[in-house]
């Protein structure tokens, strides 16, 4: 059997020991034992680090003969003398202090783990997953979660100072259209309806603002059912606010606040604000991405006034058809992009809707250029000198539309970047993209679909727009961009009910499904609303990039993987015949 703690308190953690001379009294798990017969050494861990354990020939025969029956994972709590190391071990806190022990618990023994338990760990993900308790016990996971925790923290501080109130908002609702599928929750006392999981608590933080509440903040839970990638899970944290009385400038820099409270007290950096801000179109022309990666150049730049009578035609039918031609170029690459390497990006391209990809490899005294016989004199220099290509470089060239040729181009630009390793490390570069297009043009259904959700705010210039001219109409609504990972969206809502309705008519909805879909919140607007406006900052996101890890997973305690499950409890899983005759569910295969 186990001991028990009677008799012992603990009185600090593993990493946090002092007061050499002192008694102190610590638990925590075994990292590691060494045995040299007359003397053993423990290593006890606990989230805040590790301290090591002695036992030599002034310690009691019982407390020995128990230390040797000690394995890695057994639970401790030993109380001892604290002194000073004669070896300091530099690699941990507490590496010039250890505890000479005279009062030892075996709380809990430990079978062997699957893997070893150490921040080096090689083990397949997949391993570590089924046994995520265990995973959860490395130093880096938890110092990950504990830095998640300090940021959540410090958003509540800064919003409580700031005049916002926390306010809880409903986990079960009604299904709403908000971009990604839903989770849906049924009823087991309403046959045949069903609770939906909050894609984001956007309605009801609305309706809060209607209601007089004119701050409000909350650290929302959100689900959406969709493909999971490195920085997706289908339930995640945003910091989630709401502002009446408000434009987009008053929105932003409580935002930009936030940035540079969180920088400084997590990073120890005095982070500039007011932080820089593109448009939705000039991210677009100038980095093919509305959430560009801005801690390196390559620009693109426009070739189509260039090459718009051009012989090759690939350049001046593109042009000719509304399209453009534009490039970037990659310096001092010549010797990385072979022409084998070349291929591999025209495949990549390819493989992401380009036709093809042009390119300038400039190795020799001439550039080796893939359209280069086509060229008029003089043409092929302009072109170069446009693009800033010089010995050394290679240049990149797509022709097409521009919803192919500037993802294309900003696809690629990232994929170079990290093949050339040009990637600033610890470095951040916040930005703002602000004025969204208010409607994007939906090729399968032929109708203009709300970008952002279908109450935001058209910028006001652009109203006159909104029947004649869809593509003219850019919207009161904002991003903030960390690194090339979107942390925030938001907008200001629109709160004239006839514009409301005018908005819903511009998208298609018929009055029944507007009643349908949002019937509770067009009523509200009849009783008068403030002007508002607010974001939802992404908790997992930020504290991904701030760490500089590559996947949610690392920020999650217990995530899902690509297809949605999580391998440590085996869910989803199948339910008894009894609870879906509860729900009046039938499974057909």
């Amino acid at each position: 059997m186990a001991d028990l703690m009677t008799g012992l308190h603990r009185t600090h953690y593993c990493g946090e020991v002092e007061g050499v001379g002192n008694e102190v009294t610590v638990g925590g798990f075994v990292q590691r034992i060494r045995d040299k017969g007359s003397l053993i050494f423990i290593d006890l861990r606990d989230r805040t680090g590790i301290v090591q354990l002695v036992f030599d020939d002034t310690t009691a025969k019982e407390v020995f003969e128990k230390a040797k029956t000690i394995r890695s994972e057994f639970v401790l709590m030993a109380k001892g003398l604290l002194r000073n190391r004669e070896s300091v071990n530099t690699e941990i806190k507490t590496g010039n202090v250890e505890i000479l022990v005279n009062e030892l618990r075996i709380l809990a023994k430990a079978q062997t783990p699957p893997f070893e338990i150490t921040d080096n760990s090689n083990v397949n993900e997949e391993l570590r997953l089924k046994y995520r308790y265990l995973d959860l016990r490395r130093g880096k996971l938890q110092q990950n979660l504990i830095m998640r925790s300090k940021i959540a923290k410090t958003a509540r501080d800064y919003f409580y100072e700031n005049g916002f109130i926390e306010l809880e908002t409903p986990m079960m609702m009604k299904s709403t259209p908000e971009g990604a599928r839903d989770y849906l929750v049924p009823s087991r006392v309403n046959p045949g309806k069903f609770y939906a999981l909050p894609q984001s608590p956007q309605i009801y933080k609305q309706l809060l603002m209607i209601s007089g509440f004119d701050r409000y903040i909350q650290l929302a839970r959100c689900f959406r059912d969709e493909d999971l990638r490195a920085d997706r899970q289908p339930e995640f944290t945003q910091i989630d606010m709401e502002m009446s009385f408000v434009d987009v400038d008053d929105v932003l820099a409580v935002g930009e606040g936030f940035v540079k409270r969180i920088m400084k007290d997590i990073m120890d950096i005095d982070y500039p604000t007011p932080l820089l801000r593109l448009k939705y179109n000039d991210a677009m022309d100038m980095y093919g991405s509305d959430k560009p990666d801005i801690r390196f150049d390559m620009t693109i730049k426009d070739l189509s006034e260039i090459v718009k009578d051009s012989g090759f035609s690939v350049f001046s039918d593109a042009v000719k058809n509304g399209g453009s031609v534009r490039g970037i170029v990659a310096k001092n690459a010549a010797s990385v992009l072979t022409r084998k390497e070349i291929d591999k990006e025209t495949e990549f391209v390819k493989g992401i809707g380009a036709k093809g990809l042009a390119y300038i490899r400039w190795v020799d005294d001439a550039p080796n250029c893939s359209f280069g016989k086509f060229m008029a004199e003089g043409e092929l220099d302009r072109i170069m000198e446009k693009l800033g290509c010089e010995k050394g470089d290679v240049a990149f060239i797509v022709a097409d539309k521009n919803r192919v040729v500037l993802p294309t181009l900003g696809a690629l630009r990232l994929k170079l970047a990290k093949r050339l390793d040009i990637i600033p490390k610890d470095q951040f570069k916040f930005l703002w993209i602000t004025d969204f297009p208010f409607f994007e043009y939906n090729d399968e259904t032929g109708h203009w679909d709300a970008m952002h959700h279908p109450f935001t705010m058209p910028n006001d210039e652009c109203l006159q727009y909104l029947d004649s001219a869809p593509e003219k109409v850019f919207a009161k609504a904002y991003d903030l961009v960390l690194n090339g990972v979107e942390l925030c969206s938001g907008s200001i809502r629109i709160t004239d009910f006839e514009l409301q309705q005018k908005m819903f008519e511009a998208l298609g909805l018929t009055d029944q499904e507007i009643e349908a879909k949002f019937g509770f919140l067009v009523n509200a607007y009849k009783y008068g609303a403030p002007p508002h406006g607010g974001m939802g900052i992404g908790l997992d996101r930020l504290t991904m990039q701030l760490l500089g890890v590559d996947s949610l997973r690392d920020v999650t305690a217990f995530p899902k993987v690509k297809d949605g499950s999580e391998l440590m409890s085996e869910c989803p899983a199948a339910v008894d015949e009894s609870q879906l005759n509860e729900l009046h569910i039938k499974v057909t295969e």
